[in-house]
Parts: structure tokens; sequence; C-alpha cells
């Protein structure tokens, strides 16, 4: 087993420099005839009982790092400004997803309202920030599932910023299986989650798709408004790798289960990026499949300007700017040199001629 890693690894650092597409489809990375996890959870009896609990966490939540303690099931509100029912913004195939994800159908995205950070930075700002969309019932959000993998043929479901809804988003798994969805589920997540409320997805979720944005605390603060995000982040990307491993493909090289850390390279922020990919291949898996991101642009509060509390008005000049090709190069190099050599690179997969 170690002979064959390392030569997939000798293989993979030749594809790296020649451009060649490598998805590393030899085992261990490889799966046939997969069955995605909510399905056998159901069958057990589990995704049941996980229902009953995620209601229960409900009565006084405490699902996410806020630990707000308000009665969500009385449509109570606290951080987060959810109450009862999950506010969803939109769902629809998406094409701009990493390409083992958004294969050749698109990976079947439902984006939920609001959210539990607050960084100024952020390129959803209009439904993260502030509520656009609709309160749905679990029904609700089942019978978009399966359009999403009836109508658009969609690989996958992906469920982007779900951090505050983790309870209703197990309730509408479970009617979603029970009417006949039969895909994998994706947790498209920030990280600022709690690990209490992903020890109620382990055995549902397959792929974790989390987000580790800050390395220090300061920055954290300042950039998002939770100085604990990185402690959080790292203990919820542990427990995640714990639940589901390095990521998995079919033959086709579509992802079937696993962990796959994004990181948004920011400006002036490359040695921070060096600490949380350090982090992954010392403390995670240098098997870890990572995209390391360069499509941050200045918007929202950057260039703009807000008061805050300690510092007064500020307009965030030292982001307001796109990166560098060279941050986002250095980035790059450094991941391969520490040894985490699978990564992104947003070559699209071909659709096969027979899909067995």
């Amino acid at each position: 087993m170690q002979l064959q890693r390392n030569l997939l690894k000798f293989l993979s650092k030749r594809h790296v420099w020649s451009g060649e597409r490598n998805l590393y489809l030899a085992p261990p990375f490889l799966v046939s005839d997969y069955q995605p996890m909510a399905l056998k959870a159901y069958r057990s009896g589990m995704l049941k009982e996980r229902v009953e609990m995620a209601m229960e966490e409900l009565k006084d939540c405490y699902m996410c790092p806020r630990n707000c303690g308000v009665n969500r099931l009385e449509d109570k509100k606290g951080a987060c400004n959810t109450g009862r029912y999950a506010v969803v913004s939109s769902a629809f195939p998406h094409f701009g997803e990493e390409s083992v994800l958004q294969g050749w159908n698109g990976s079947g995205t439902i984006f939920f309202g609001l959210c539990n950070l607050r960084c100024v930075f952020c390129q959803n700002w209009d439904i993260s920030q502030k509520k656009q969309g609709w309160d749905l019932k679990p029904e609700e959000i089942a019978d978009l599932m399966l359009k999403l993998q009836e109508e658009t043929k969609c690989h996958n479901i992906n469920f982007v910023t779900p951090e505050h809804v983790v309870p209703q988003v197990i309730e509408a798994i479970y009617c979603a299986v029970e009417m006949g969805l039969n895909l994998p589920i994706v947790y498209n997540t920030s990280s600022y989650d709690s690990v209490k409320s992903l020890q109620l997805l382990d055995g549902i979720v397959d792929i974790y798709m989390p987000d580790f944005k800050f390395w220090t605390p300061e920055t954290s603060q300042r950039l998002c408004k939770a100085k604990d995000y990185p402690e959080v982040t790292k203990a919820v990307i542990k427990e995640m790798h714990r639940q589901v491993g390095d990521l998995i493909f079919d033959h086709n090289g579509l992802a079937k289960q696993g962990l796959l850390v994004r990181h948004l390279v920011m400006p002036g922020l490359v040695d921070e990026g060096k600490q949380i990919l350090k982090f992954l291949a010392d403390e995670i898996s240098t098997d870890t499949y990572v995209n390391i991101m360069e499509q941050y642009r200045p918007t929202f509060k950057v260039g703009k300007g807000e008061t805050r509390a300690r510092e007064g008005f500020t307009k965030y000049e030292d982001i307001d700017r796109p990166i560098h090709i060279t941050e986002h190069e250095e980035l790059q190099k450094y991941a391969y040199e520490i040894g985490l050599w699978r990564q992104e690179n947003y070559e699209p997969l071909n659709k096969p001629l027979v899909e067995l």
C-alpha cells in the first residue's frame, strides 16, 4: 500500500508540472457502486433518530459557536436571525464549483439565507447579511432536492451555508430520502460550525467542504467578527475528517465521499494561508484534497467602510484590492512542497459515453 501511494504521489508531481489532469483514480481513492450515507442511515433507522435529536436541540440552540440558547422551535431568533424554518435563497445546478463536484450536469446547490459570520468582504452579502428568500418547511426543501436529482440530473445535493440550520437540514434529508433521493450530500460550510452539530450529521453527510479562512484570532475578529474562528475551524475539520476520511471518486472522476478543504487567498495574508496549509498537512492528512482559490474581490464593506467599536471608521484598505497572481502561485507551490499533492485545478470532467 505504501509503495502504491508513493507511486501515485510521484505521478501526481509529473502531472502538476505538465498541466495534465490527474484525479488519482486508483486505490485508495477509487470507489465503485457507491451508496449515499443518508440512504444507509434511513434504512437502518438512524436517520429518523437523528431528526428527533435535532429537533430537541432547537429547543435550546447551541448548534453553532454563537451559543445563543434560544428556543427556535418557538421561532425565536439568535445571531443567525433564523427561527424554526430554514431560509432558502435559491436552488439550481451550479457549474462554478469544483470540477469533481459539478461534473457535467452540475452540483445541486441549495443556498441557505443568513449566516452566523459577519465577513466584511462577503461576496454573497445580499443573502447572508439580510433576509432574501423563503422560510421553507422540510418537505419543501426535500422537493427541491428531488427536482435537482430528477429534473436537472445533478450529481449531488450541495447545501451552501448550512452551519446555522443543521437540524432543518437533517429533517429535509429524511423527507427527501423517503421520497426517493439517492445522491451524495455535500456540506459546504464556512467552518464556523459546532462539533456537536457535526456529530448529528455523522453517517449522513458524504462530502464535507469547509472553507478555512484565517489563521489568527486578530484577523478573524477584524474580518469576520468571530475571534474564535481559527480554533473552531481546526476542531471541526478534524471531526469532519474523522467521519469521512480523504476524498474518493467514482470511475468518472466524480467525488463521492470525503473531505475537500477550500482556502480563499486574501490580499496580504499569504503567511496565514501557509499556516492553514501546514495544519492540513501536519494534523489532517497530506492526502487532503485542497482548493486554493483566487477569486477574492473587494466587495460589501471593503472600500465602503463601517464604524467599528474599537478602531472607529475603517474601509479595510489593506484588503481593498484583488490578490496578486504571485500570492496565489506562492500558496499553491508551498502546498506541494509540504506534501499537499491533491489540488483542484478546475479542469472539466468529460461526460462519459455511457453512464454506468
